[in-house]
């Protein structure tokens, strides 16, 4: 069973030439993320996913997280990994130096977290959690919240999660009946159940810090009456020790499809004295709080996605070069060669190599906005890349995992029969894989957002923006010559326009007739993905061939260029299709009347 190396070669240049990371360290706080730097952290992450994770991968899942009398116990080896990787600062990295952070950008947490992700989902579920706790925390959080709990969660010592399932409240929070009742302290006590927890108890570190969505007896009905609470696992006492335990209790664990060695835990607050808890910020905001960690955790799932997409290619590329099996078709009576020799498995694997570059591509580059919306002097230009992360943020959540469980489809069709087999590790990253369309929001609840809240509410100003950055490459585009730099011109300018009509309609249409505008959520949004997509990899496509007029003959860059070709003649060229489908197809959609199903 192979395991997993991270592309650095490729991390390193979306990070470089498409995210920008020259003008990301000219922002303010950024100033050491110099690119040497940079290259050190990568090559380090890539040891540790490599060489610590991956091997726990497939022991992990077939062991699993085990439940017994109200407490879990993690796969061998991930307490001690969970321990090196915190002693190693990567629970740190990206988080803010005051809270004993190393403050690095965004789009470089974003690529070391992708390396997590693909040497073991399972592992990184745990600290993808706790950095959005953190993020919580430290927008919305009291300073005497930040003084307990920042620094240990911080350094790894304590983890987080964040609960808002209920059994009868799923999407639909405004159902949710958790109840936080206050004390003469300035406490609360919580009563109520959550589902499906991540990491919602384990034994890798010494507390957990649950952020709770609950009712106080005061609250209105509906979203509007919700408000948020840390609920620890331990109490912290004044001195930061641990005290007592809280009446915070995981009375199970699901047994799911994938992801076996993380533990998806039901909670039980307040089933003996009451979970003793404290309000974050104001009381009734927790949603507006909550979306906080769901916005930051919506991109960290989307990262999922191209994971999986690189991790499944591996698997695929590397038994698709040892697997010999038939002849060479184009060679009479020739010896029998490796399966990647076969026209079906280069194309399957051209398309799993094409995706892993292209989902890469577009959240590196949005992580760099979100670094520059959260840090540019420039009013002006920190509200535009904020509209571009939010208009993004969908499409990387929606569109990648989509993606990844696609491609780990594929990975499993490279393998034939044997992908069938649990032992070659193809069949995990799909059952693992699969989670990752559903986890903060299935891709059609991510659709709906993204053409009700991010285009709609605005008439499409933001799109509009970015359909016009990806009509301005059409003349640079132009000017390369050869057949591949033909071809991406053609199939991008073709996909551009289909996006642009679709987004149009889309516009004209939700006000009147908001039912056959969401028919087409999920199309537009896989439109816009595999459009966005193709931008990225045109533009990695044209400073490839940059670097090879310039003398650079790397044969990175003209697989670059290949890869990019192959994506426009065998992706792009559906976008014509999924606009179809966003603008005339509402009517198949909602016609047959509910009974007949």
């Amino acid at each position: 069973m192979s395991e997993y190396f991270a592309p650095v070669r490729d991390m390193h240049f979306v990070i470089k030439e498409l995210a920008g990371l020259e003008q990301v360290a000219e922002l303010p706080g950024y100033e050491d993320a110099s690119a040497d730097l940079v290259d050190a952290v990568l090559e380090e992450a890539a040891k540790f996913a490599g060489g610590v994770l991956s091997p726990l991968n497939w022991p992990g899942d077939q062991e699993g997280a085990r439940w017994h009398d109200k407490a879990v116990t993690m796969p061998a080896g991930f307490k001690e990994a969970y321990k090196l990787f915190a002693d190693s600062g990567w629970t740190a990295l990206a988080a803010e130096p005051e809270w004993g952070g190393q403050g690095l950008p965004k789009v470089v947490a974003a690529a070391v977290a992708e390396m997590w992700k693909s040497a073991n989902h399972s592992f990184s579920l745990c600290p993808l959690l706790t950095a959005g706790a953190i993020e919580a925390l430290v927008l919305t959080g009291s300073d005497e919240l930040k003084a307990t709990y920042l620094e240990k969660m911080v350094s790894g010592e304590w983890t987080g999660t964040m609960n808002l399932t209920e059994p009868s409240a799923g999407s639909d929070l405004a159902a949710v009946r958790t109840r936080a009742e206050p004390q003469a302290d300035g406490s609360y006590l919580v009563f109520g159940q959550k589902i499906f927890i991540t990491y919602g108890d384990h034994d890798m570190a010494e507390n957990i810090i649950h952020l709770v969505l609950a009712r106080t007896p005061t609250a209105p009905e509906g979203v509007k009456g919700i408000s948020l609470f840390v609920v620890p696992k331990f109490m912290v006492n004044d001195d930061g020790s641990l005290g007592a335990r809280n009446d915070a209790w995981c009375v199970s664990i699901e047994h799911k499809l994938g992801i076996h060695a993380s533990p998806t835990a039901i909670m039980a607050f307040g089933d003996h004295s009451g979970a003793v808890g404290y309000l974050v910020g104001e009381e009734n905001r927790g949603i507006e709080y909550m979306f906080i960690m769901m916005n930051a955790a919506r991109f960290g799932v989307g990262l999922e996605g191209v994971a999986v997409c690189e991790r499944a290619y591996q698997r695929a590329r590397d038994y698709a070069r040892d697997r010999i099996q038939c002849t060479d078709i184009g060679v009479r009576g020739g010896p029998k060669v490796a399966i990647i020799h076969h026209p079906d498995v280069r194309r399957m694997l051209m398309t799993m190599r094409s995706y892993a570059e292209a989902t890469r591509a577009l959240a590196y580059v949005v992580a760099a906005a979100h670094d520059a919306a959260m840090r540019h002097a420039d009013a002006a230009v920190r509200q535009r890349n904020q509209a571009f992360v939010d208009l993004m943020i969908p499409v990387v959540k929606g569109w990648s995992t989509e993606s990844g469980v696609t491609m780990a489809s594929l990975g499993v069709q490279v393998h034939g029969g044997m992908g069938y087999v649990e032992e070659t590790g193809a069949a995990q990253h799909l059952r693992d894989a699969q989670i990752s369309t559903i986890y903060e929001g299935t891709t059609g609840i991510q659709a709906n957002d993204l053409i009700g809240r991010k285009i709609a509410r605005e008439g499409g100003t933001t799109l509009n923006s970015v359909i016009d950055m990806m009509r301005a490459l059409d003349a640079e585009l132009a000017s390369q010559g050869g057949g591949h730099f033909a071809a991406i011109r053609r199939r991008l300018a073709a996909a551009v326009d289909a996006l642009a009509a679709a987004g149009d309609w889309l516009v004209a249409t939700y006000r009147s007739d908001v039912r056959a505008a969401s028919a087409g959520a999920v199309p537009f949004l896989k439109l816009l993905g595999i459009v966005a997509g193709g931008w990225q990899m045109a533009r990695a496509a044209l400073i490839a061939q940059a670097k090879i007029d310039g003398g650079d003959h790397d044969p990175f860059f003209t697989a670059k260029i290949i890869t990019t070709r192959f994506y426009a003649d065998h992706v792009l060229c559906e976008a014509a299709a999924l606009a179809s489908s966003v603008t005339d197809g509402a009517e198949g959609v909602m016609a047959l009347p509910d009974e007949m199903f």
